[in-house]
């Protein structure tokens, strides 16, 4: 038997056999399993299995982290055991009744949010390439100046920075609708309808064009870079849609349903939902931007000691729409360069615990999990080392406030989001690097120094596996 093979029948065997199994999925670093009794789990077998770096159940899944690379192998290995898989997606339909009201519409708004968030990144790192060739320091290495670079490379970097946001309100209605059940390619016409052409240009109203009046008093505007506006009409639109469906004749629905779910959902969008959650969108900004540049680094101390709080809740996808706004208005985000010396902190305090512990298996948990959080990732290292002995992480926390503190005064800010410490490098390229790296390293050393002289010793490895 492979090890792989191995693993994955132990790990089946420790949630209490294939009996207790409804279904098994995976993300990047994850082993999602949907069980039937919760109580006849084996924990501590779970996570004394080889190659397993902490399990936990959230969202109503039982969650075994196993790493990027790993949980695909092992995945493939269960269902060669005989495990129904399902696609993440069949499993957050199981789990959607599971816990409270507010725990749903955060998992909810990280359904919507997460599968927009790679384009995002992309267009982050163009930002970022973009700031990175067109520094005169750099230019200067190939005796170029700004005056030498054409218009044509300008307007071509710009379809690679500026598409994504642009139609942006198309990609979250197309998501929402994906998401509430409705019919994905009508919730991308409904969000292209709102950033037409033919409307007044949302950046050009702010500036200097005055937006189109209807009734004379309801201002229409195009909604290029508009988040709520589009989510908001994007979950009424798929529960329309699914309303009338249900209505029509079936011999009639592929002409009505379409017909009638645009041309209700255009008007509630431009004249009512647009405007009112437009105006929403923007106070959620001003509190952001209040929030970010309380003075003295105030805002970095606060929100990079509590954000790795706040992952372990699983409530952080709400993040992304302050980000996206973020990036839409002002070009840049200062959040991401509060929240990358949170992950790495926790990144430190496990490679202390690591470096500082004699136990073969420990060591062989702790390193690859803070490589994984230097990474980004940081749930190997939470759930599989800091929280297991609860100090480490609570030294990580203080990591991350120094380091978000130190990123606050410096005005560190990313050209995108989601990714952070080594990869986040990429979204620093424009003459921001060099703090990039201060307040990275400054957050691992402070948690690292903290971890090793008050966070871990061997004797609590002792005092956990007896508990």
């Amino acid at each position: 038997m492979s090890d792989n093979k191995k693993i994955a029948q132990d790990i089946i065997d420790a949630v209490g056999g294939k009996d207790n199994i409804d279904s098994v999925a995976h993300c990047a670093t994850r082993l999602r399993i949907m069980v039937h009794e919760e109580e006849v789990i084996d924990q501590e077998k779970v996570e004394n299995t080889d190659k397993v770096k902490g399990a936990f159940f959230n969202s109503g899944q039982y969650q075994i982290i196993l790493g990027t690379g790993t949980v695909n192998q092992i995945y493939e290995e269960v269902n060669k055991l005989g495990i129904t898989g399902a696609t993440k997606g069949e499993q957050k339909e199981k789990a959607a009744q599971q816990g409270n009201g507010f725990q749903r519409a955060i998992r909810t708004f990280g359904d919507v949010f997460v599968p927009i968030i790679p384009v995002l990144v992309a267009t982050g790192l163009f930002m970022g390439l973009r700031g990175l060739v067109t520094q005169p320091e750099i230019l200067a290495w190939f005796g170029m100046t700004p005056a030498d670079i054409s218009d044509n490379f300008l307007l071509f970097t710009e379809i690679l920075t500026d598409t994504a946001f642009v139609f942006l309100p198309a990609l979250v209605a197309w998501s929402t609708f994906r998401v509430f059940g409705g019919s994905p390619i009508i919730g991308l016409v409904l969000g292209l309808m709102l950033v037409s052409p033919s409307l007044p240009n949302a950046w050009d109203v702010a500036v200097e064009m005055e937006p189109i009046y209807f009734f004379g008093f309801i201002p229409v505007v195009g909604y290029q870079g508009a988040v709520l506006p589009a989510f908001i009409a994007g979950i009424l639109g798929a529960k329309l849609e699914r309303w009338i469906r249900k209505r029509v004749p079936e011999a009639l629905d592929l002409i009505l349903t379409p017909f009638l779910t645009l041309l209700v959902m255009i008007f509630a969008a431009m004249f009512i939902v647009g405007p009112i959650f437009h105006t929403v969108e923007e106070w959620i900004l001003q509190a952001t931007l209040f929030v970010l540049n309380l003075p003295f680094g105030l805002a970095g101390f606060v929100l990079g000691g509590l954000n790795q709080i706040i992952v372990v809740t699983g409530v952080h996808h709400i993040f992304n729409l302050l980000e996206i706004q973020l990036l839409e208005r002002l070009g840049n985000n200062p959040y991401n360069g509060i929240i990358t010396a949170s992950i790495a902190a926790q990144g430190g305090a496990a490679l202390a615990v690591g470096m500082k512990t004699k136990s073969k298996k420990m060591k062989a948990l702790a390193l690859p999990s803070s490589l994984s959080a230097f990474l980004g990732i940081t749930e190997p290292a939470i759930f599989g080392v800091n929280l297991r002995f609860v100090t480490p992480f609570i030294m990580g926390l203080i990591g991350g406030a120094i380091g978000g503190f130190l990123a606050s005064i410096m005005g560190v800010a990313g050209t995108g989001m989601s990714i952070t410490v080594i990869p986040g490098m990429l979204l620093y390229l424009n003459g921001q690097i060099i703090q990039y790296l201060l307040v990275n390293i400054v957050a691992i050393a402070s948690a690292f120094a903290l971890t090793w002289m008050f966070g871990y010793s061997d004797k609590k490895l002792k005092e956990n596996e007896t508990a």
